[in-house]
């Protein structure tokens, strides 16, 4: 059912998901190929707001939501890429068997999860963070 506090919270993390996607894309090596990142990580910030902040507005505290929330996009955005990168080496016949995709998968998540400690990266996740929580919250006990 659409709500206020669902309609907001999927707005703000999925302009934070890309906004983060714009500020990894630097971190990562020379002659990589970001690919849909920034489309890719606004479209998991969308379904995270949706599901798990919208969910929870108004039941807690604002920081709170927020860092559930903003933790919740990255676990989510850092899973699909490394699907992604599995799927990818194995569409080209590159992996061999099904627990070395998962490794690769997981170890491809890991490497992603190293750009994310940019400074630059964590204070946007901090601030974003901080800011979906208390404009969720805001909606949902203005029109919710």
């Amino acid at each position: 059912m659409i709500s206020s506090n669902k309609l907001v919270a999927a707005i703000c993390l999925a302009i934070s998901g890309g906004l983060v996607a714009e500020f990894v894309k630097p971190q990562m090596p020379e002659g990589s190929n970001p690919g849909q990142m920034t489309m890719i990580s606004a479209g998991i910030g969308l379904v995270v707001g949706w599901r798990v902040m919208g969910r929870r507005a108004g039941r807690s505290g604002a920081v709170e939501l927020g860092l559930v929330g903003v933790v919740s996009m990255v676990f989510w955005g850092l899973l699909m890429f490394g699907l992604i990168e599995m799927l990818r080496l194995a569409m080209r016949r590159r992996l061999d068997e099904p627990v070395e995709a998962l490794e690769r998968a997981i170890t491809v998540s890991m490497e992603y999860g190293l750009y994310l400690l940019h400074p630059t990266v964590l204070v946007t996740l901090a601030v974003s963070a901080v800011v979906s929580g208390h404009f969720t919250n805001f909606a949902a006990r203005r029109w919710g």
